[in-house]
């Protein structure tokens, strides 16, 4: 499991209507992702490589 201790979550710029996501990219080496409807349930993490990968392409959209 990874250590989320001293993750600082934000909202995505593009979450609207309360259907939120939060993103944790303070941590060494990785990046979290979680539902904010639901801040003590799953946690999705990336390497940070790959996190701003998945960013990059969905900006070109």
């Amino acid at each position: 499991m990874d250590d989320l201790t001293g993750a600082t979550w934000r909202k995505s710029t593009r979450s609207a209507s309360g259907e939120c996501v939060e993103v944790a990219d303070n941590l060494s080496g990785m990046v979290g992702v979680r539902d904010s409807k639901d801040v003590t349930g799953p946690v999705l993490t990336f390497e940070p490589t790959a996190w701003r990968a998945f960013v990059t392409s969905t900006r070109r959209r």
